[in-house]
């Protein structure tokens, strides 16, 4: 006698070995392993590569407004009668390359005291494609209070679901170096 046997216990029968063989067999499962993790991995590897490079830039603008100011603090800029322009030239010359220094913003002005040293945001918060601050140069003369900011926006690149380092909606990073100082008693 033949036995019968439905369509859905037939489709059964035949896909239980299958479905036997597909749970045991282990080629291709690195290739799948590696598929789910690689894009985590990169992103990962990308954030710490991005993280260290606007930590250097920063570090680097921070260095060369230092090493400049220093012109200003000697007398060494108002005894050259150095310029705006030629303030700025100091300062990108030590950057290295990283930035675009006609994007730098450099405000330099003399403060009557410490205590008026109080810094102001140099961006629009409202609409952070315009500064508030405005290009200045006024080094001062022989023991005044002088105040030296640098700003830059620095493009960020990596942006993984909204995780990034920029501090703006134009997917940029301020970075800033301000210092502050009483000119030396030069003559």
């Amino acid at each position: 006698m033949v036995q019968r046997v439905s369509r859905s216990g037939w489709v059964k029968s035949m896909a239980r070995p299958w479905a036997r063989r597909f749970v045991r067999d282990q080629r291709g499962a690195t290739l799948i392993e590696f598929g789910i993790l690689a894009p985590v991995f990169f992103v990962l590897i990308g954030a710490t590569l991005e993280t260290g490079i606007v930590f250097l830039a920063n570090e680097v603008l921070d260095s060369a407004v230092q090493d400049s100011t220093r012109k200003i603090l000697t007398g060494e800029a108002q005894n050259q009668s150095l310029s705006a322009e030629g303030f700025r030239a100091l300062i990108c010359q030590d950057l290295y390359g990283l930035f675009d220094c006609n994007q730098l913003r450099i405000k330099v002005d003399v403060i009557s005291d410490f205590k008026s040293a109080a810094i102001e945001p140099p961006i629009d918060p409202n609409d952070p494609t315009q500064w508030k601050i405005q290009s200045t140069y006024n080094p001062g003369q022989a023991s005044e209070i002088v105040r030296v900011q640098a700003y830059y926006k620095w493009p960020t690149i990596m942006n993984f679901a909204g995780f990034n380092l920029a501090t703006y909606s134009d997917g940029t990073r301020l970075l800033g170096a301000v210092r502050v100082f009483k000119n030396e008693p030069f003559q």
